[in-house]
C-alpha cells in the first residue's frame, strides 16, 4: 500500500474535519497516513503521495496555516516532477472565488512537475453542510489511482 500526507489549509476546522476522516477510510484500506496542518516544505517527502485539503478564505485567498507553505513552493520552486499528489477543495459557490484556492494550489503543484492524481474535487459547503460526506464518495474513485 502506499504513503500519504494529508495537507491542510483551513481557517475555520472544515478542511482539518476533512482530512481526518480521509486519513481514517485510507488506513481502513490499509494505507499509512500524516496529517500536516502547518506544512514546511522542507520536512515533506515528495516520495509520498500528498493529499491537499484546502478551504478558501477571504476573497480567494489561502488560509493562515497554509501562506507559508505556499510561499516556499512560489519563493523556492522545486522541482517537484516526483511527486503524485491529489485535492480536495472547500468553498461557497455562491462567491466567484468558490475554491480559488485550491484550484490556484493545483495549478502551482503542477507548474512545478507535481502529477496529480484523479481529478479535483470541489466541495460547496453551502449544498453540503458536512463536507465529509462528498470527500467520502470522491475517495473511492481516488484510492483507485494509487495503485494504477
Amino acid at each position: 500500500m502506499r504513503y500519504i500526507t494529508l495537507i491542510t489549509g483551513s481557517t475555520l476546522g472544515g478542511a482539518e474535519y476533512v482530512a481526518d476522516h480521509l486519513s481514517e477510510l485510507l488506513e481502513q484500506h490499509g494505507h499509512s497516513t500524516d496529517i500536516i496542518n502547518q506544512a514546511d516544505l522542507e520536512q515533506l517527502s515528495t516520495d509520498h503521495i500528498w493529499l491537499l485539503v484546502c478551504s478558501t478564505h477571504g476573497a480567494g485567498e489561502f488560509p493562515d496555516n497554509i501562506q507559508p507553505f505556499i510561499e516556499q513552493l512560489t519563493s523556492q520552486k522545486p522541482d517537484l516532477s516526483t511527486l503524485q499528489y491529489g485535492i480536495v477543495g472547500l468553498g461557497d459557490s455562491s462567491y466567484d472565488t468558490f475554491c480559488a484556492a485550491a484550484k490556484n494550489l493545483d495549478q502551482q503543484l503542477a507548474s512545478l512537475g507535481a502529477t496529480r492524481l484523479g481529478e479535483r474535487l470541489d466541495i460547496d459547503v453551502s449544498q453540503d453542510p458536512v463536507p465529509e460526506d462528498p470527500a467520502e464518495l470522491w475517495l473511492e474513485t481516488w484510492k483507485n489511482t494509487l495503485c494504477e
